[in-house]
């Protein structure tokens, strides 16, 4: 990542004020299988009651990125660091998927008109108003 990068564009990971505070006030917990690396207060920093946590994105910083199992950390769901126990995901938990909205992989239901434009016909019962 360049210099500009690094100082202004902050969707591309971390900006220098991210990294100068991480640096400074950041504890190292873990990093989970994408590259994302999960921080805390190092010093007990607290927020709202809870020590302070949060995650450098490896790439993109999209919020979906984080596993389930992160994401309970992340948010003081549980207290111990996925990394620290013998964590394995629930049989409903699904591995992750990225957010395609936006692209051409995104969910296009039927009569979509980026899937063909071709609606159902009307079953009959509605009728469209117009006026007199």
């Amino acid at each position: 990542m360049g210099l500009f990068s690094e100082i202004f564009i902050w969707w591309q990971g971390q900006t220098m004020g991210t990294r100068f505070h991480t640096w400074r006030k950041g504890r190292l917990v873990g990093e989970d299988e994408q590259g994302n690396r999960y921080y805390e207060s190092k010093n007990g920093e607290q927020i709202g009651g809870y020590v302070r946590r949060w995650v450098i994105y490896n790439g993109l910083a999209e919020a979906s990125r984080v596993p389930p199992d992160w994401h309970g950390w992340l948010h003081h769901t549980v207290d111990t660091p996925p990394n620290e126990e013998d964590y394995a995901p629930r049989e409903w938990q699904q591995p992750h998927m990225p957010n395609l909205t936006g692209t051409r992989h995104a969910y296009r239901p039927a009569g979509s008109l980026h899937k063909g434009g071709e609606r159902p016909q009307a079953t009959g019962d509605y009728q469209a108003w117009r006026p007199e």
